[in-house]
């Protein structure tokens, strides 16, 4: 099932089955989804009552919750898992971890907080969340230039850490500094040649900068996260502009740009099969549709 298909969290929540539930909590623990209200939800649910039905699992989903819960601003709920969680787990640094969160920074008490987490790295220099702490802080603190310099010091020691390079790239393309923000989605790339999201963020960087070379390599990516997912409509649409940009530069040679008038062509005929089929009963729109894309192709 998909959650977005349905009016609320608890609508979603009352179709599922306690191993459906079960099954997602660990999906998304697996994949660091935080889905706040959906976890929040089906804690709560009385159907499912997984409080009293987890056995081992119990202590992981009660640290999910509760993250859930920080998110959330829930602070009963926060307090409840917490009681739970010290009382089992007493010198727990992972307890503590989320004691600093509910008790600091959702009360937005940075400097106390960032004092806790330098001492806790100090005594354990190993512990990659620590260091992910302090630099969640110093963005919601809105400190960018030290969050930046964290974030490169931490990836010096973690450098297979995809989550931290997402981060730092959109940093940089926060602070407009694009050609660092590139490097960035270079490494992703490097790293999982056949995600077509980094293609996809990489090829927009390229085009923003928006000089001739960066143009080209805005297309060849556009290119290729569009043959990794076809149906991708943000790497179909960065493509038919890519090649349109490129086309229209006074510098393009006619070959060139007879190329990327085939592709922009290409780009925009797909895009109009897949509104097509999404919009079937919709025929005015798909007019529309069509007319603007065919604007925007270079005659």
């Amino acid at each position: 099932m998909d959650p977005s298909e349905f009016q609320s969290p608890k609508d979603f929540v009352a179709g599922l089955s306690r191993a459906e539930a079960k099954a997602l909590l660990q999906k998304w623990r697996e994949e660091n989804g935080r889905n706040s209200e959906l976890i929040r939800e089906i804690w709560r649910c009385p159907k499912l009552a997984l409080a009293s039905n987890l056995g081992d699992e119990k202590w992981l989903v009660l640290e999910q919750v509760c993250l859930a819960a920080t998110d959330l601003h829930d602070k009963t709920l926060v307090k409840e898992c917490l009681a739970l969680l010290q009382a089992q787990f007493p010198k727990s640094s992972r307890v503590r971890r989320l004691r600093l969160m509910a008790n600091l920074e959702l009360n937005e008490r940075y400097e106390e907080a960032l004092t806790e987490y330098n001492s806790m790295i100090a005594a354990d220099e190993s512990n990659s969340l620590l260091y992910k702490r302090k630099i969640a802080i110093l963005v919601a603190a809105k400190q960018t230039t030290d969050a930046i310099k964290h974030l490169v010091d931490y990836l010096k020691k973690f450098l297979n850490d995809h989550e931290a390079w997402i981060q730092l790239a959109g940093l940089y393309i926060r602070e407009q500094e694009y050609v660092r923000a590139a490097f960035c989605l270079e490494e992703l790339i490097l790293t999982s040649p056949h995600n077509h999201l980094y293609h996809e963020k990489y090829a927009e960087v390229q085009y923003t900068i928006g000089t001739p070379d960066s143009l080209e390599l805005s297309r060849s990516y556009f290119a290729q996260a569009a043959r990794l997912k076809p149906s991708s409509v943000r790497a179909l649409y960065g493509l038919l502009l890519a090649s349109n940009a490129l086309a229209a530069l006074p510098k393009t040679a006619p070959a060139k740009k007879k190329e990327c008038q085939r592709l922009s062509a290409w780009a925009a005929d797909a895009l109009a099969k897949i509104y097509r089929s999404a919009v079937v009963d919709d025929e005015k729109h798909l007019e529309s549709l069509e007319g603007a894309l065919a604007s925007l192709q270079v005659s």
